[in-house]
């Protein structure tokens, strides 16, 4: 984890984040949010999980956001960016942070079951890759936790039976 300083350089990109990850509620998404921001911290692009509505497996917030981020740049090299995420991005995710070339990955809340940025695996800082990215991680955690918590508490009530991989 980063310092305190750190913390706060990137609590209004987070914030930017979880208000992405409410949106996944409207159509039963596991709410993750994600926000691309270049280096002056102009948001480029924005997403958040789009599985279940767009029946897509590679429909996550970070992938969104950083298509929504080229998109806006013109170009698929997002060097200079930073990606901003509520939960520690999956093996899929973090391969695409570093094929996009971001700089920075900043996460909220660590991902014990299918993190790839620390927890399980560290793909985005692994040295046989030709790029890495810089890691701030504990952003805003525990709100970025208590909706991931609202949000499995809820299906678990509901005994839905609800299955998904992406957890707290």
């Amino acid at each position: 984890m980063t310092d305190a300083p750190g913390q706060r350089r990137w609590a209004e990109a987070m914030r930017a984040a979880l208000e992405e990850a409410e949106r996944a509620l409207a159509h039963a998404d596991v709410p993750v949010g994600a926000v691309v921001v270049d280096a002056d911290g102009r948001v480029l692009g924005a997403g958040h999980n789009r599985r279940e509505v767009d029946r897509d497996p590679t429909a996550h917030a970070e992938v969104l956001a950083l298509r929504a981020a080229a998109h806006a740049r013109g170009e698929w090299r997002l060097e200079g960016c930073t990606l901003v995420v509520t939960l520690e991005p999956c093996a899929m995710c973090a391969g695409a942070s570093v094929l996009a070339r971001v700089d920075r990955l900043v996460f909220g809340a660590y991902d014990e079951k299918a993190g790839a940025a620390g927890s399980l695996w560290d793909l985005v800082r692994d040295r046989r890759l030709n790029h890495r990215l810089e890691v701030v991680t504990g952003v805003l955690a525990p709100e970025c936790g208590a909706v991931l918590r609202r949000f499995f508490d809820a299906h678990r009530e509901a005994d839905l039976g609800f299955g998904g991989t992406q957890g707290v």
